[in-house]
């Protein structure tokens, strides 16, 4: 799906996939000081939610080295669907070399193919290289248009 030579190959994964998507992702919460239910209950999650059909994961590089999560739903606003971008994860040893952003034009072109016409996501205020990223794929934190009012995220456990 992307230059296999520079080491970018993008796949989307299966349930078979689930331990090393278990690792990724359990090493990303690790690595921003936020608390993981550890490798081993994150790939059984990942494997029932790949088997439910309403997500999608990709795995980039041959490691695999960097994973990114899509969850569908259907949209009030359109026919399509929305296309959630969950979570997005290069390995520090291989940022900076373009994969994060095969992984998003792979994770875009894949929501399009399956239907989706909107993804939206979400990142730190001070993450400024995933925000670099995003912006420059034409995400937009703005709403309606480039002088519209900030978009804020909320969250809350319930």
């Amino acid at each position: 799906m992307s230059d296999a030579a520079a080491g970018l190959e993008i796949s989307v994964a299966a349930g078979d996939d689930a331990p090393a998507i278990g690792r990724l992702l359990d090493a990303f919460n690790r690595e921003y000081g936020e608390p993981s239910p550890g490798p081993t209950w994150l790939a059984r999650r990942i494997r029932r939610l790949i088997g439910d059909g309403d997500t999608l994961v990709l795995l980039g590089g041959r490691g695999p080295d960097g994973v990114a999560v899509m969850r569908f739903r259907r949209s009030i606003w359109s026919e399509g669907l929305e296309c959630y971008l969950a979570e997005l994860y290069v390995v520090p040893e291989r940022r900076g070399r373009g994969l994060g952003r095969a992984l998003m034009h792979a994770a875009m072109a894949l929501a399009r193919e399956r239907g989706a016409d909107y993804m939206d996501l979400n990142t730190s205020e001070t993450d400024l290289a995933a925000r670099s990223l995003y912006e420059s794929l034409g995400f937009s934190n703005r709403e309606g248009k480039l002088e519209g009012p900030v978009n804020l995220y909320y969250e809350s456990e319930l």
